[in-house]
């Protein structure tokens, strides 16, 4: 098992701050990543170091400037990032995970399982098959990684998110900048450049009424 001092030496150039508990999650849910990534394809990341970085350093980057609240929901959830990765560092939100493929979505639920993490509801759907059956979901925030086309993924996500709320992606700089002026019904902050992530960025909009 690795060290929680390697986990927190790794996260430093993302300035997060993580609780004793919150470091013991990250253990949990990388060992469990490790072992289920031998039988089935999670990630094509098979060293511990860079999946700290790039899976769980890249996708808790975002709390260092945006709290999210209230109900969340992340589209192609895959092996759990962003969006149960953030459940770790806000323990208090509601997660919606859609990932279609049952192999990963038995990983996810094993995940939320043995974390202990509560309200978190893993789901088979496709983005557009969720729309058609909650139109009117009202979630507070939602996000994706690198996921399908994000133009049509943002056109089908807003319509989800509450007046106001918050639609965050992880995309390359070279991608977000076509999101951005593409995108209708969303208004952009600055774009967050990832620390050691290169042409990785988080984009982050709100939802205009």
């Amino acid at each position: 098992m690795i060290n929680p001092d390697r986990i927190l030496a790794l996260l430093t150039p993302f300035g997060i701050e993580l609780t004793a508990s919150q470091v013991d999650q990250v253990i949990t849910y990388l060992d469990l990543l490790m072992r289920w990534n031998r039988k089935i394809n999670l990630t094509s990341i098979r060293d511990v170091d860079e999946c700290i970085t790039r899976h769980f350093g890249e996708s808790l980057f975002l709390s260092r400037w945006l709290t999210l609240e209230g109900r969340h929901i992340d589209v192609g959830s895959g092996a759990g990032f962003p969006g149960l990765a953030l459940k770790i560092v806000f323990p208090l939100l509601a997660v919606t995970l859609l990932e279609p493929i049952g192999k990963k979505r038995a990983f996810l639920k094993e995940v939320v399982r043995t974390c202990e993490m509560v309200a978190v509801d893993v789901r088979p759907e496709r983005l557009d098959e969720f729309v058609k059956g909650h139109p009117a979901a009202g979630f507070d925030s939602a996000s994706f990684r690198a996921v399908g086309d994000p133009e049509i993924l943002i056109s089908g996500l807003a319509p989800l998110l509450k007046a106001g709320g918050k639609l965050c992606l992880w995309l390359t700089r070279e991608k977000s900048n076509e999101v951005i002026l593409a995108s209708k019904r969303v208004t952009w902050r600055p774009i967050l450049q990832i620390p050691t992530g290169g042409r990785r960025v988080i984009c982050v909009g709100s939802r205009v009424t």
